[in-house]
């Protein structure tokens, strides 16, 4: 039998630093990246990524609003415009937002889409008057091209050009996609785009939206939509008018989640504080009340009769109270405040 000839053809030669891996390349000792489709992969390893440093957050309000996208549901008429505006002024102003949240000052664009105006400044009149100067740090603009029609350049433009703190989309419908279809991809690939630019450019985006009429257990899933829309933020808050008062709700990446109650009046928003302490000092009023105008001491099957509240959850909310000093029990099942 011959030999079989060996090829002629010079053997491939690695690059330098170069190492091949299973169906890959990887360049460099960091990162890996995949042919295929003209499509690659990047990489990073655990050790250098413990190595790298960045930079602290970016809060433009502080613990509410962080740099990223942020998306606030709520029902119509129910004063997110409202907040937005608090928002907005308080940032641009350094003020406070929600009366009593502290804020880094830099300049805001408030994008009113369903205002003109005409509306802005009697809005503006109607919470800061006349007599104070109205910040120029604070933008408006009633019209905009939708996301898919030039929006994402031109706030990166505008961005850049005035090193904005924070951006204000008010309402999703007004720069929503047209005919991309509907479901959760759709929804997703509706915000994903302003998601990376907030965080490419370091700002706070907040896009104003609705909720959807059917109540759910999680009140995130009362967002108009599918789940792609709240999957492709950083944050998402929900403002919920309920039968002791209104809630927000939040949640997201670099934020912690929150139930907080607040109050609405002439406009203004009212930080109150966490809605269980809230609610809990409004129930232990109430008790308080009613056994203040009763002329005797009393069980808690007429203080819960008098509250309309089941009578377990009163007898719990009373033995609390007593170990708490608040009220004082007289004979079997029978209390009255203090000093009486």
């Amino acid at each position: 039998m011959t030999k079989p000839q060996r090829s002629s053809r010079p053997k491939p030669k690695l690059q330098k630093n170069t190492r091949r891996t299973s169906g890959r390349r990887e360049k460099g000792p960091n990162s890996i990246k995949s042919g295929g489709l003209g499509n690659s992969i990047e990489t990073i390893s655990a050790s250098a990524l413990k190595r790298k440093n960045f930079p602290p957050l970016r809060y433009a309000i502080d613990g509410f609003l962080t740099e990223g996208l942020t998306l606030l549901g709520g029902k119509p008429k129910i004063g997110k415009s409202y907040m937005a505006l608090d928002f907005a002024m308080a940032v641009a102003s350094g003020g406070l937002a929600l009366g009593s949240v502290e804020c880094q000052q830099g300049t805001v664009l408030y994008c009113a889409l369903e205002d003109n105006h005409r509306r802005l400044q009697r809005r503006m009149k109607q919470l800061y008057g006349t007599e104070e100067t109205w910040p120029r740090d604070l933008h408006f603009a009633t019209s905009s091209p939708r996301l898919d029609g030039g929006l994402i350049d031109e706030l990166r433009d505008w961005i850049k050009t005035h090193d904005a703190k924070l951006v204000i989309i008010d309402t999703f419908a007004g720069v929503r996609p047209r005919g991309r279809g509907e479901g959760y991809d759709a929804d997703y690939a509706a915000l994903s785009p302003l998601q990376e630019m907030a965080g490419e450019m370091g700002v706070a985006i907040l896009v104003i939206h609705h909720l959807r009429k059917m109540q759910g257990d999680d009140p995130f899933d009362t967002i108009s939509g599918t789940t792609g829309l709240t999957g492709a933020v950083d944050a998402a808050f929900v403002l919920q008018r309920g039968q002791q008062g209104v809630t927000l709700y939040g949640r997201g990446r670099e934020i912690e989640e929150m139930e907080k109650a607040l109050e609405f009046d002439g406009g203004s928003w009212t930080l109150l504080g966490d809605a269980s302490d809230v609610r809990r000092s409004e129930e232990r009023g109430a008790i308080l009340a009613v056994l203040s105008d009763a002329s005797a001491p009393i069980g808690p099957k007429e203080i819960a009769d008098a509250l309309g509240k089941p009578e377990n959850n009163v007898r719990q909310l009373l033995f609390k109270m007593l170990n708490d000093g608040e009220i004082k029990k007289r004979g079997r099942g029978q209390y009255c405040i203090p000093n009486t």
